[in-house]
């Protein structure tokens, strides 16, 4: 009988610290009028949204890989849709086959399963 292995500590307040300064800097872009009409706040949370994915889960594996660079392309289609550059209708199919092209790469076998998933027992 194996002993499972011991989980990482989640680091909170090392979380907590960055989406802080997240809003701090939006805020700071926003008073300083860079992109005006620009919600930065909400486009930071996104970006920094999809790096933590990767920083919580530890690296790469089937999660982080689809949702890691959803809230990364999530943010950058963000910037363009609010400055005008990308119409909705537009954004939104881009982000569909995205999550599609990110759910296939997700299957392929040398991307492991996250650390936390245990496979059912038979």
């Amino acid at each position: 009988m194996s002993t499972p292995a011991p989980k990482q500590p989640y680091n909170r307040p090392l979380v907590l610290s960055i989406l802080i300064i997240t809003v701090g800097v939006g805020w700071l872009l926003t008073a300083k009028g860079y992109g005006p009409g620009i919600n930065w706040i909400w486009t930071l949370g996104l970006g920094v949204a999809g790096v933590l994915t990767f920083v919580v889960s530890g690296g790469v594996d089937k999660l982080s890989v689809v949702v890691g660079p959803c809230f990364l392309v999530g943010s950058v289609l963000s910037i363009l849709r609010q400055t005008g550059n990308l119409d909705a209708d537009i954004e939104i199919p881009i982000f569909v086959i995205l999550i599609g092209v990110l759910i296939m790469i997700a299957q392929m076998s040398n991307i492991p399963l996250p650390r936390w998933y245990e496979p059912p027992k038979p």
